[in-house]
């Protein structure tokens, strides 16, 4: 049966002479794997394999079989047309650690859509982002990420809980008794991230790279210890080079 669903291109591996293999998280179905033949041949029809880059929104025209791991695209065109992110570095950076850490965390194919839309409009908003903007985006990726997965600090920063304790995942009065949790500017900026709504806001929270580099990793380590099996991503170390 067709259905017609939006989706995200996560990864996409190269299968036999002229196929791929792609990672969707479609709006429908969730994350799911898709083969697409004919996209790497000298045929006009390969031309449209150009579409498929990882970060891309797709409109999509699916079979889908539940008892099936992988499906078919019976039709595929853009869903949205990016101005800079494949081309701007430090976006495209970003959006390559976006795309990692869907993929770390979108285990399960099942229909997530306010978490689907949650990432297309993340995208979208990295490509029209001031540099500014961009470079803190992933900090509010990921804390709204959580939130989506059903995780996320608790309470508000204040003179009161000026310390964010990850394994709590809550501000506190006093720092714990373990080395797991945030001072009070860290703690602070936090705060602040979170009650960022519109990731254009993003741009009026200066920080510096070693602050930016730092709270990432504090936020994996958050990740870390609330999810089972999560692991060390790849994209970090090459985020905060660029960044700085």
């Amino acid at each position: 049966m067709l259905h017609k669903t939006p989706g995200i291109v996560l990864r996409t591996v190269k299968y036999g002479d002229t196929s791929l293999i792609l990672s969707i998280f479609t709006e429908l179905f969730g994350i799911q794997s898709y083969i697409v033949n004919g996209v790497r041949s000298s045929k006009p029809k390969a031309a449209k394999g150009n579409l498929l880059q990882p970060g891309n929104i797709l409109d999509l025209v699916v079979y889908h079989h539940e008892q099936k791991n992988l499906q078919r695209i019976s039709e595929f065109k853009l869903g949205h047309v990016y101005t800079s992110m494949h081309v701007n570095i430090v976006k495209n950076t970003v959006a390559l650690y976006l795309i990692e850490l869907l993929q770390k965390t979108l285990k399960q194919p099942e229909a997530q859509p306010e978490l689907y839309h949650f990432a297309a409009d993340s995208f979208k908003a990295l490509d029209a982002a001031t540099s500014a903007a961009a470079a803190n985006l992933p900090l509010y990726f990921t804390l709204r990420l959580a939130a989506h997965l059903g995780f996320h600090f608790g309470g508000r920063y204040s003179s009161y809980t000026p310390y964010l304790d990850l394994q709590q995942g809550i501000f506190t009065d006093l720092p714990p008794h373990h080395t797991q949790y945030l001072d009070e500017v860290s703690s602070q900026i936090t705060d602040q991230l979170q009650q960022i709504r519109h990731p254009a806001d993003l741009g009026k929270i200066e920080l510096n790279k070693d602050r930016r580099r730092n709270l990432l990793y504090a936020y994996l380590d958050f990740y870390q210890l609330h999810i089972p099996d999560f692991t060390e991503l790849h994209s970090p170390p090459i985020l905060n080079e660029i960044l700085s």
